[in-house]
């Protein structure tokens, strides 16, 4: 059976509450229940069986919306991420809130040395210990972090205030 803009209103009509209840309760996440659904919507448009009874579509929209939920687990656990808005609430000096997506724009290798450096107190050998790298490799990875930071944050920043802060 060809599903149409038609099914997916009634869907959502009959069906709309449970799914985003069931998601939300999965997730906790309004983004990630957001994402879950429309993929619940999109498996029904392409993949739904002709259902006998409304208890029967129920059911299968709710089992899809579990395994959607459930896949976005599994995603978030091999890929976390940082909400760089919760981020800059934990740092204490306003010139660290202010330069935080700088830092987050840095290639990976720069800015996790730096992050375990100047937000974690790690010391050069322990973070060469905890990287498997070299001790000058991190040396050079900090001065290259410090380098490629410096210039974007001289990017970003009006010259005017620059001028006031070296002043």
């Amino acid at each position: 059976m060809h599903k149409n803009e038609a099914d997916i209103r009634r869907i959502l009509q009959a069906h709309g509450d449970a799914l985003y209840r069931t998601a939300f309760l999965l997730l906790g996440n309004q983004a990630d229940v957001q994402d879950a659904l429309q993929e619940v919507l999109l498996r029904f448009f392409e993949k739904a069986p002709a259902f006998s009874t409304a208890e029967h579509e129920r059911a299968w929209l709710l089992r899809v919306a579990a395994n959607c939920c459930m896949d976005c687990l599994r995603f978030r656990k091999k890929h976390t991420c940082v909400d760089l808005s919760l981020l800059q609430e934990c740092l204490a000096a306003p010139e660290q809130q202010s330069h935080i997506e700088e830092l987050y724009a840095l290639p990976a290798k720069w800015k996790s040395v730096l992050i375990l450096h100047y937000f974690e107190g790690y010391s050069v050998a322990e973070i060469a210990q905890i990287m498997k790298l070299s001790e000058s490799a991190v040396k050079k990875r900090l001065q290259r972090g410090r380098e490629a930071l410096k210039l974007a944050i001289t990017e970003t920043e009006p010259k005017n205030s620059l001028e006031r802060r070296f002043s």
